[in-house]
């Protein structure tokens, strides 16, 4: 006898749980030719504001977090993806209409990128921060601490890597995320989210929205309990332009920290540098006489 497809409506991530949308909507999500897959959840307003208050509520028990052990969690990550390799596959291959290889090297990629980003976790501070210099009896230290709460806008076309790229560099340096990922290419995120809340990453550190970017981004970046936001995912929408200046004059507001959207989505597999982890850094400097 035939067996019945059991579909699926994959829900939100927020706060270490999987919700369904506050909304009660939810989309079609299509393989790359156009067959149905699964249903997702169609993220709200109310479900932004969720995401935000969770990702507050965890941003000091994570930000006080030692760098070795933010990097130990991140590496975790990257430990489970890998048990998890079939099912990122099958998610990639679908959502992108890619070879099976492609698939694979683009898993191989993303692990590799959580694991390049762990070791980065308890070094950067030695890179980027300095013993200064000054006329006088004091010591004068400069070092990076987090910036709070990032929105983060998730690549559109590169579901696995280019999310990996984004989501990594903001929580190995102590901050918090709210990321909408991609809309027509979801599915990648949603087992993404299912890998955070299996790892040791703490709930509310990482929350993820399906839903459309135009839609979610202007609340994110209005949003006053928001203290940054990465836009690298305007670039893969029809509006582009428009949308990456309206979201910047709203972040302005709180003057967010911005990470300007690129004119088209970049090569992920490049290596990215420090900049996507200095984005959302402050710089502290602290005076200290000397002797005391």
């Amino acid at each position: 006898m035939a067996r019945i497809d059991v579909r699926k409506t994959y829900k939100l991530y927020i706060g270490g749980a999987f919700p369904r949308s506050e909304s009660g909507h939810s989309y079609e999500v299509t393989d790359s030719k156009g067959k149905f897959v699964a249903n997702a959840s169609l993220a709200s307003r109310k479900d932004v504001r969720d995401a935000v208050v969770a990702a507050r509520k965890a941003f000091g028990p994570w930000s006080s977090r030692t760098a070795y052990n933010r990097g130990q969690i991140v590496y975790r990550i990257a430990e489970v993806m890998e048990d998890r390799r079939p099912q990122f596959e099958d998610a990639v291959r679908q959502s992108e209409g890619v070879s099976a290889a492609a698939a694979r090297g683009q898993v191989d990629a993303a692990v590799d990128r959580l694991v390049w980003y762990a070791g980065w976790a308890d070094k950067l501070a030695q890179v980027i921060g300095n013993a200064n210099p000054v006329a006088g009896p004091f010591f004068n230290h400069t070092a990076p601490e987090p910036t709070g709460v990032v929105g983060v806008l998730a690549p559109q076309e590169s579901s696995l890597l280019g999310l990996v790229s984004v989501v990594a560099p903001v929580i190995v340096t102590g901050n918090v995320a709210v990321v909408v990922s991609s809309y027509s290419r979801p599915l990648p995120a949603v087992t993404f989210s299912e890998v955070l809340a299996t790892s040791d990453v703490p709930g509310g550190v990482v929350n993820i929205l399906t839903g459309d970017a135009s839609a979610l981004g202007p609340w994110l970046a209005a949003h006053m309990d928001v203290n940054a936001i990465d836009l690298c995912g305007v670039a893969g929408l029809d509006n582009a332009a428009e949308l990456a200046t309206s979201l910047e004059v709203a972040a302005a507001d709180n003057l967010k920290r911005v990470r300007r959207p690129p004119d088209a989505e970049p090569d992920w597999t490049a290596e990215p540098g420090l900049s996507p982890m200095t984005a959302f850094v402050e710089q502290k400097t602290v005076w200290h006489p000397i002797g005391i």
